[in-house]
């Protein structure tokens, strides 16, 4: 079975796991001196929240699956989508060793399939992911008036629209 995956990036660590614990009524299953993951199974998703130095919000989203077998198929969805995929294979991320591949919307929000293999002391390289974040947002930028991708609807960019 899938779970969603959620991870947000937080100025305030301390400050947000005690928040995230009060909303799910649960401390987090993992929590490192710069991340804190929950699993919750009502709703079934894997949130993960880290102060690490990026920009405070939504960093990315996910879609972690159980067995090689989900991987496989999400994998094929993937190349459907018609867009840049980094296969990362084998890596270790968030404190954890892992299968997977990350791709972005048409808007360039980060999307990361994977199966978690084991744990990891480290949080990981994100070298890889660095460079593909990268292309994925001057591609996007370049889309519209050459500013960082917003959640805007297509018709309203650059037309002096406002978003609510």
């Amino acid at each position: 079975m899938k779970r969603l995956h959620v991870h947000v990036s937080v100025d305030d660590l301390a400050g947000s796991i005690r928040f995230y614990s009060a909303l799910f009524g649960s401390a987090p299953a993992v929590a490192k001196p710069d991340y804190a993951k929950w699993m919750l199974d009502d709703p079934r998703v894997n949130f993960a929240i880290s102060a690490r130095g990026g920009e405070a919000g939504v960093d990315h989203l996910g879609i972690e699956v159980e067995t090689p077998e989900e991987l496989k198929e999400v994998y094929q969805r993937l190349q459907q989508a018609e867009r840049p995929v980094l296969e990362e294979g084998a890596t270790i991320c968030c404190y954890a060793k892992s299968e997977k591949a990350w791709t972005s919307d048409p808007q360039g929000l980060l999307w990361e399939s994977f199966l978690t293999t084991g744990e990891s002391t480290i949080y990981g390289d994100d070298a890889a992911l660095a460079g593909f974040r990268t292309s994925v947002v001057k591609e996007e930028s370049s889309a519209c008036c050459g500013a960082k991708p917003a959640p805007v609807i297509e018709a309203a960019c650059c037309s002096g629209a406002q978003n609510d």
